[in-house]
């Protein structure tokens, strides 16, 4: 083994700079017998590692190679398997456990103490030896052991180092100095073994040379050690003083925390008292405030006030742990819960005394023959009442139910008294609407509700009305009644009943404002957003809508009596109401689309914008339901004029307004029907030519809306100008038939056969088409004839047109336009057809032309 282990040092681990300690020869446990060597091994450099090598004979050849390697510190147990008996087997544990059969149990044991050795100098780690005898895991062995078995103590091994320079040195200069000393190893070798033998001896004589001196120490090693058995006596009396001292102080100490701990509580206590007295205490001018302060004047509000608050937060103070248990506190809080019944109660009784008596004031009703149509106002109570705005809050904190009971009790005695107020005030204003209406009836004999627009266009008036303030300037701007084609009574009326309509909603609009401002800050249902979550604010609108919807449960009722009121007055007064209550409504929807005054004026537009769709159904029905006369000439139709003066109107009425829209949607409507009924009539009429009736009311349609210039009519403005169009040419060509009656048959003949085959210069052959006949045609046309026939279509064409729509001349220029066109188709028939006959008419173009300009102006 030891000439294994030399071998293995030398040409495995010398060159790797290791040092082979402990070996063991080994097998697999349970396989077939391959042996291997087991060496454990440390670094000749720092830091020193530690490893367990396992190492293999090569097959092929007398030398081992190094197989696989771990670090000692990755091992974290060996198990000998039996610690009484002896068994060669073992189990090194390291990533995965590893069995080995030694080659003999003394092996064995000797590298298991090698390992655990190396564990205690290099690593010192928690290492786990199971069934391992204890004495093998002491900190020495016997060296016999050790020397004998490989792997045993490090310096057993120390005799195996190779030398060093020097020493190699040295040896050499020794072997130099005897010629033998290669040649005979054995007398060299005696030769060395006497020197060293003189040299024994010289030390021994030394040694006993020096023994006066090594007497002389030791004398002085006893006195060294009597003198340290003083001090030591010395060291023992003062540990016993500073014993004590160190007891006296520790007393010390525990008085010292004793004191400290005595100062802390009473602070502490002191500190209990003091937020006791600071929170909880109630000054007896907020007591006397509290009980019979004065609830009428501003300073004894402001003294109520400061008590309450004073008292909430005597009362909302967070008691820390134990306090509760302290009976001068709940003497306290009783204290604080008598004086909130007691402030509360008064409280209660004073508002409700001051709602009852507001809500049976008569002193604001309006009188029936007051000439100012206005609404009084309650500033004054609300000025007065919001004193007690923040006494409300302190009573919603502290006393719902007392707080709820006057929220009702207000509502109920406001409702009283605005409901008197608003009837009387739409009183007032249906009287001012029927006696005007009733005045303009009794003078004039106005028309009523039939929403007709009397008069010519050349009735024009323009009326201006001023705003009575600012917010109502665009509404009131609506009265502008510029170049409005209807009569001076109808304007003045329907301007007058704008102006009470107005009148009506600027009023009730700043009344509900501010109420509803009022109940949110007096009964405090107002916070900034940033106070509450958003679905709270949604509960205090609700509330304050829920408030607003009590109080003036009337409005709503008698708007839409007012409206229908002066929509049986004229139909025609739907226009103003449409845009007044949308104005009013987009208003009110930009401050709060979910406050009362929005919802409200919403609904009553609806009803508003219902009456408006009935006006415009029944203007449909009137055009649907109208007759004309057997006898006389149709001309401008009623329904055309109408529809005429109703867009003049509603352009003046609708300029600027939020609700242009239902408008656009009603002209659709009404043109329409006006469309369709004007094809109605021209079919109907027997008087006057349908293409006549058709050409002078399209024409006046598409100049009403060339005029007004209406955006949405674009497309039937077009169209009423190809109607009119279309209609003028029919009737010119069926008119322009009759002057040239014969002609116009002889050549619609020609052009018969030619559409039948025949080649036009062979027309003239034809029997009934030729010369002689043509020739004949032709003089039962002279000029003469010709501007007689001219001049009874001239008088049959006046007699056909109306004056209004002056389409006379337009209509005898596209006459004298069409008559010589006729005339060049005929002459370019004669020339086609009958060439190099010289037959021509017995009239020019230019007498074409004098006699269409002598005809016009002669009549």
């Amino acid at each position: 083994m030891t000439a294994i282990k030399h071998a293995l040092q030398r040409d495995i681990f010398t060159p790797n700079d290791e040092r082979l300690l402990g070996i063991v020869n080994v097998c697999k446990a349970g396989k077939k017998k391959k042996n291997c060597f087991l060496c454990a091994t440390v670094t000749t450099e720092r830091p020193v590692q530690v490893k367990v090598v396992k190492v293999k004979k090569s097959d092929k050849g007398d030398f081992y190679k190094r197989q696989q390697a771990w670090e000692l510190r990755d091992l974290t147990v060996v198990d000998a398997k039996d610690a009484s008996k002896e068994n060669p087997e073992f189990d090194l544990h390291f990533e995965k456990v590893y069995k080995w059969l030694a080659s003999s149990t003394a092996e064995k044991n000797s590298f298991i103490s090698c390992i655990w050795k190396l564990n205690q100098r290099y690593l010192r780690k928690k290492l786990d030896f199971v069934n391992v005898n204890p004495q093998l895991l002491e900190e020495s062995v016997p060296s016999g052991e050790s020397q004998s078995v490989a792997g045993g103590d490090e310096d057993a091994l120390e005799e195996y180092q190779e030398l060093s320079a020097r020493e190699e040195q040295d040896i050499e200069s020794m072997m130099e100095m005897c010629e033998y000393a290669v040649s005979n190893a054995e007398a060299f070798a005696e030769k060395l073994f006497k020197e060293l033998q003189v040299l024994d001896g010289a030390n021994i004589h030394s040694i006993m040379a020096s023994e006066k001196q090594v007497n002389i120490l030791m004398q002085l090693l006893d006195e060294a050690l009597a003198e340290v058995d003083t001090i030591e006596g010395k060291l023992s009396s003062y540990e016993e003083m500073l014993q004590s001292v160190k007891d006296q102080m520790d007393q010390v100490s525990q008085s010292n925390h004793l004191i400290q701990m005595s100062n802390t509580n009473n602070g502490k206590l002191l500190d209990e008292i003091q937020f006791l007295v600071n929170y909880m205490d109630l000054s007896k001018g907020h007591i006397r405030a509290l009980q019979e302060g004065d609830l009428t004047s501003p300073r004894g509000i402001e003294a109520c006030i400061s008590a309450s608050e004073a008292l909430l937060q005597c009362m909302n103070v967070a008691l820390r742990p134990g306090h509760d248990q302290l009976a001068a506190v709940n003497q306290q809080q009783k204290l604080f819960c008598e004086l909130r019944d007691t402030f509360a109660r008064r409280l209660t009784n004073h508002l409700n005394n001051v709602f009852v008596h507001q809500g049976h004031d008569q002193s604001s009703t309006l009188s029936q023959n007051s000439a100012e149509l206005s609404l009084p106002k309650h500033s004054p109570l609300h000025r007065d009442l919001l004193r007690y705005a923040k006494l409300m809050e302190w009573l919603k904190n502290t006393q719902r139910e007392k707080y709820e009971g006057l929220s009702r009790t207000y509502v109920d005695y406001m409702n009283r008294l605005y409901e008197r107020e608003i009837k009387d005030f739409f009183e007032i204003a249906k009287i001012k609407m029927a006696g005007t209406s009733k005045e303009a009836k009794g003078k004039f004999g106005l028309h009523g509700s039939s929403g007709k627009l009397t008069g010519s266009t050349s009735s024009l008036n323009k009326l201006t009305v001023q705003g009575s303030n600012s917010r109502r300037s665009q509404s009131s701007s609506l009265l502008d009644m510029g170049n409005m084609s209807a009569s001076d009574l109808d304007v003045a009326d329907r301007t007058k009943f704008d102006k009470i309509f107005e009148q009506v909603l600027s009023e009730l609009e700043p009344l509900c404002l501010a109420e509803q401002d009022f109940i949110s800050k007096f009964f405090k249902l107002h916070q900034h957003q940033t106070v509450l979550p958003p679905l709270a604010q949604v509960h205090l609108k609700d509330m304050v809508r829920l408030m607003m919807n009590k109080i003036f449960q009337s409005i709503e009722p008698e708007l839409n009596s007012l409206i229908a009121l002066g929509d049986k007055i004229d139909s025609f007064h739907s226009l103003y109401m449409l845009v007044k209550m949308s104005h009013h409504v987009w208003t009110a929807e930009n401050v709060d689309p979910a406050s009362f005054l929005s919802t409200t004026l919403g609904n009553v537009l609806v009803t508003v914008k219902r009456n408006f769709d009935k006006c415009i159904s029944g203007q449909i029905k009137q055009m649907e339901e109208v007759k004309i006369s057997k006898k006389s000439k149709v001309g401008i139709l009623p329904f055309v004029t109408r529809f005429e003066e109703f867009a003049e109107l509603a352009e003046t009425i609708f300029r600027n307004a939020e609700r242009r829209g239902d408008l656009d949607k009603a002209y659709v409507k009404l043109i329409r029907a006006v469309f369709m009924n004007v094809e109605k009539v021209a079919s109907e009429s027997q008087k006057t030519p349908r293409d006549v009736v058709m050409m002078e009311n399209f024409h006046h349609i598409f100049s009403t809306l060339s005029r007004l210039k209406i955006s949405c009519l674009d497309a039937e403005r077009r169209e009423a100008k190809h109607k009119y169009t279309d209609h003028l040419q029919c009737y010119v060509i069926n008119s322009l038939g009759q002057p040239l009656e014969k002609l116009n048959h002889f050549f619609e003949g020609v052009e018969a056969r030619v559409a039948q085959g025949v080649r036009e210069e062979e027309v003239s052959y034809q029997l009934a088409f030729n010369k002689q006949e043509l020739r004949k045609v032709i003089k039962e046309y002279p000029g003469k004839e010709v501007k007689k026939g001219l001049d009874n279509l001239y008088k049959k064409v006046d007699k056909h047109l109306c004056e209004e729509e002056s389409l006379l001349q337009v209509v005898w220029h596209s006459m004298q336009d069409e008559f010589i066109r006729q005339y060049k188709h005929f002459e370019g028939l004669i020339g086609r057809c009958y060439p190099g006959s010289g037959i021509t008419m017995e009239f020019t173009i230019q007498d074409i032309l004098e006699y269409f300009s002598s005809i016009a102006q002669s009549h």
